[in-house]
């Protein structure tokens, strides 16, 4: 198993001096959902550990990734993961269609949420 690891390890690091030398800036991973997040490569850490991949500040579960790969742009897709309850200080809730919805209507889906702090797109689980 250790031997594995390193070996994954040695990959990477070899992964990441060629994305210098291909001025890729961002590694984008995927999730089997759809949704990605690009995390900048300077000075990035990987470590991977109990079935959970950590690169710089976010963590995935190695069973949720569906790709990994070097970018030249930042592909996050701006969507977050919220609770319902959550979003006590909601001033307008849209559906994708632009409709108007309350709190209590909103099943599993993607929303754009209108607070005092700015607009954001949400996904409800």
């Amino acid at each position: 198993m250790k031997k594995q690891i390193f070996t994954l390890l040695v990959m990477i690091a070899t992964v990441t001096a060629q994305a210098d030398n291909y001025d890729y800036p961002f590694l984008t991973f995927e999730t089997a959902d759809g949704a990605k997040t690009s995390i900048s490569t300077a000075s990035l850490t990987i470590n991977i550990q109990e079935g959970k991949l950590k690169a710089g500040s976010m963590e995935f579960t190695l069973a949720d990734l569906s790709k990994m790969y070097f970018s030249t742009s930042d592909e996050t897709t701006g969507i977050e993961e919220v609770n319902t309850t959550a979003l006590d200080e909601t001033a307008d809730i849209y559906d994708l269609q632009g409709r108007k919805v309350s709190k209590d209507q909103m099943r599993c889906g993607i929303y754009v949420v209108k607070t005092k702090s700015g607009i954001r797109k949400v996904r409800v689980k």
